[in-house]
């Protein structure tokens, strides 16, 4: 085996496992014992997820670099 296959699968089962714990870390939040929060937030953080997902596919298939991100909550909807 190469030694570039050699290297990339050791980070990305190290990579992939940390995700999935982070993942849990979130789901977590659902617990509303200990939280409050709103359908709106949920929804931000789930289409805040399922963006850098397809980026994440899209890298995989285009080779293209994504720009750095950090999840920040909009302020509530006027009603």
């Amino acid at each position: 085996m190469s030694v570039k296959r050699e290297k990339f699968e050791r980070l990305a089962e190290r990579r992939v496992t940390e995700a999935v714990k982070k993942l849990r870390l979130i789901g977590n939040l659902a617990n509303t014992n200990n939280y409050d929060y709103t359908g709106e937030h949920v929804a931000q953080i789930l289409a805040a997820l399922e963006t850098e997902i397809q980026l994440l596919k899209n890298r995989f298939t285009e080779a293209k670099p994504a720009d750095a991100y950090a999840f920040k909550f909009k302020p509530p909807r006027k009603q």
